[in-house]
């Protein structure tokens, strides 16, 4: 196991060095880069965008639950924003409730410059904080992360770090209460496109695999045309890495666009609390071409990557490239790749 060492500080000036130096909120902000190096993370950072969504209505009886988790609370029930057939609140009005009053413009993850010009967006992604109160906007790792300029280090510069401290501290007690009563899983469902999505990414990876085929053909005729500083087989293994990436990234954006955004993977991954673009890509659609520093897989003995393959195989599974996608499953090759 682990080692620890304790040093209990005995006079005066060491006393206050540890109370100045090493008390926590002392540290949320670093020197190195004058930013938070605290934020809120994983399971409490996909809460917040679940809890703060336009479509997160709360029944009285949560709502009672949830006030007991709000540490400042002042034992007035905030005004329910729908009160026919029944009084229901939003999880921004509860959000609102551990917020200090700080004002905050904040664009999240899934802005879009385009459709998202005017100050209320079609899909909830600017964030404004008014006096401590949530107006609008899905709160995610921009906003709630270890950002410059986040709520975390806006609260810091105003307020100090004892306030700081304090809006991580009531952030997770109350959104990881909330998630305890709400729920959130990754299944199965989360991971398999449309059939028609799926016909797509097949179409672009045969598109690519006959791009390599052509290129390995003008190669061997010695018909290619070089890059600049470029021999010709560093020209041919740039141009087939290329096609192939840009296979992989077309078949995941091909996937991606067509899950819901109700779709757990996609919900986690714009909240920043796991994943990326590229893991739903690999998941549902193409894991890809396999690179090692930066090159497509060398042959590693007698002219082959692996005994699977014949002698100077230049096509794309020989040099590792992985045509299924994780949720298919992969060819004993590709898994060796």
């Amino acid at each position: 196991g682990d080692e620890m060492n304790m040093h209990v500080p005995q006079t005066h000036q060491t006393r206050a060095e540890v109370q100045e130096l090493m008390l926590v909120p002392h540290c949320i902000v670093s020197p190195q880069a004058n930013k938070p190096v605290m934020g809120i993370v994983q399971d409490t950072l996909l809460g917040c965008s679940l809890f703060t969504r336009r479509d997160t209505f709360l029944e009285r009886d949560l709502v009672m639950n949830l006030l007991m988790h709000v540490g400042d609370w002042d034992g007035i029930v905030p005004q329910p924003t729908i009160l026919k057939p029944k009084p229901l609140w939003t999880g921004k009005q509860i959000f609102s409730l551990i917020l200090p009053p700080v004002n905050l413009i904040k664009k999240s993850g899934q802005f879009d410059e385009k459709p998202d010009r005017t100050d209320i967006t079609a899909y909830d992604t600017k964030v404004y904080i008014l006096k401590g109160q949530l107006i609008t906007g899905i709160v995610c790792k921009k906003t709630v992360g270890s950002s410059s300029g986040g709520l975390i280090h806006t609260t810091w510069k105003e307020l100090g770090p004892r306030d700081s401290d304090k809006l991580i501290s009531q952030i997770q007690v109350l959104v990881n209460h909330y998630v305890l009563q709400r729920g959130n899983s990754i299944g199965i469902g989360d991971s398999i496109a449309d059939s028609k999505t799926m016909g797509n990414v097949i179409t672009i990876i045969e598109d690519a695999k006959t791009q390599v085929k052509e290129l390995v053909r003008k190669a061997q005729e010695k018909s290619l045309g070089l890059l600049p500083g470029k021999d010709l087989m560093e020209t041919f293994e740039g141009r087939v890495n290329t096609a192939l990436n840009k296979a992989r990234d077309d078949s995941g954006k091909t996937a991606e666009s067509s899950l819901p955004t109700s779709n757990n993977i996609k919900r986690m991954v714009s909240a920043g609390s796991k994943g990326s673009f590229i893991n739903i890509s690999q998941i549902c659609a193409c894991v890809g071409q396999q690179n090692v520093e930066g090159q497509r897989i060398s042959y590693g003995f007698n002219r082959r990557t692996l005994p699977h393959f014949v002698v100077d195989d230049l096509g794309p599974e020989s040099r590792g490239f992985v045509e299924n996608s994780y949720l298919r499953g992969l060819t004993p090759s590709e898994f060796f790749s």
